[in-house]
């Protein structure tokens, strides 16, 4: 059984990490706070103090940290992934990021004899947690076949969508289409208590309606009973937003929606919440 490592033990990171313990991987682990670690080492997984140490051992070397220059340091710096991994390894980013890097990835992986693909999630924390994530992934299909049964243990949705860079254009696709979905979902439970309804009655009939979205299932509760806690973080959305938005304008594609939803959840941040998840977008309609 292939080695894996997990560099980038997160709000989903951990969760992802623990499935592939539990499936019985040798799992090690690297991220940048080792408390963080320290429930998955008891379970099993083995600890390594640098990148370079994991690189050089793994067979398999997933990532999932948070911002793209995270991305760029782990695989391109000093003591990187690539710099450490043998010829034949396979990695996995599986961060939200750019797909210009997730091709510079690629590219250089491939002189090296490395295989990489491109595979950003979705499905949050609830996802991450109960092994249901949405993976879309980019990159070469024999790669991706090779890979495709660890990513089962972490997803029931697997898609390759083409080359490299492929998986991080198709999670912005993700993206643009939450951000003003969740302005909807918002708005919708903002109305239902002005208008003096029950707003959980209110989603027995909408959430399995035309309007029925993820969000709508599974955030506006939480909105609801003044649970903010991140299953994605305000901070995490705000730079995926700006990614789509610089995509778009390479693209020459205007998406007033996003800029929209970007300017507001920025204007959250501002007001402390960025370290909270994305429903707390629903402040702005109830602490007014």
């Amino acid at each position: 059984m292939k080695t894996i490592g997990f560099i980038g033990l997160g709000v989903m990171g951990k969760s992802m990490a623990r499935h592939l313990l539990k499936a019985g991987y040798p799992l090690l682990v690297h991220t940048r706070t080792k408390e963080k670690a320290l429930d998955l080492l008891e379970e099993g997984a083995v600890w390594k103090e640098t990148v370079a140490d994991l690189a050089r051992e793994a067979d398999v070397v997933m990532t999932m940290v948070g911002y793209p220059h995270d991305v760029e340091q782990v695989y391109f710096g000093e003591g990187g992934i690539l710099e450490q991994a043998r010829p034949g390894t396979y990695v996995i980013d599986m961060t939200t990021s750019t797909p210009t890097l997730a091709q510079a990835i690629y590219e250089a992986a491939k002189q090296k004899g490395i295989h990489a693909l491109d595979a950003p999630v979705s499905g949050g924390d609830i996802g991450a947690r109960e092994g249901t994530l949405t993976i879309m992934v980019g990159g070469d299909e024999e790669v991706f076949l090779a890979c495709k049964p660890i990513l089962e243990h972490l997803g029931t949705n697997i898609i390759l969508q083409g080359k490299a860079g492929a998986g991080q254009h198709t999670k912005m696709c993700n993206q643009i289409a939450i951000a003003t979905n969740m302005i909807g979902v918002c708005e919708a439970m903002a109305y239902a208590k002005k208008a003096g309804l029950d707003p959980f009655r209110v989603l027995e009939s909408i959430a399995k309606g035309a309007a029925g979205s993820w969000s709508l299932s599974n955030l506006a509760p939480r909105m609801l009973t003044g649970d903010f806690a991140p299953g994605f973080y305000i901070k995490h959305f705000i730079k995926d937003m700006k990614i789509a938005l610089e995509e778009a304008e390479r693209m020459n594609l205007p998406l007033p929606g996003l800029a929209l939803a970007k300017s507001m959840y920025e204007e959250l941040a501002q007001a402390g919440e960025e370290n909270s998840g994305t429903q707390a977008l629903y402040k702005r309609y109830v602490e007014k």
